[in-house]
């Protein structure tokens, strides 16, 4: 179980330097959702089910859908 975990949070810091790196909005997004599902596998292994339905409701899909809708917004000059 070590092992995976050691995978995982190497993955999870992978996706936190991707996310900040592009300059491109829509792949910070994508990053920020796998993310959000890593950290969600993570709090599995670690036997915390109630945080990890709150973080992959949260910030896996909510949080994507925001930024997606704020993105097509502001790309659109939509001002409401």
């Amino acid at each position: 179980m070590e092992v995976l975990e050691i995978i995982l949070v190497i993955f999870l810091v992978f996706s936190a330097l991707m996310t900040v790196r592009f300059d491109e909005e829509l792949i910070s997004i994508i990053f920020l959702s796998i993310f959000s599902l890593i950290l969600t596998a993570l709090y599995l292994l670690h036997k915390a089910a109630d945080v990890a339905l709150a973080e992959a409701v949260i910030g896996a899909g909510l949080n994507t859908a925001i930024f997606m809708s704020a993105i097509s917004q502001i790309r659109h000059g939509d001002s409401d």
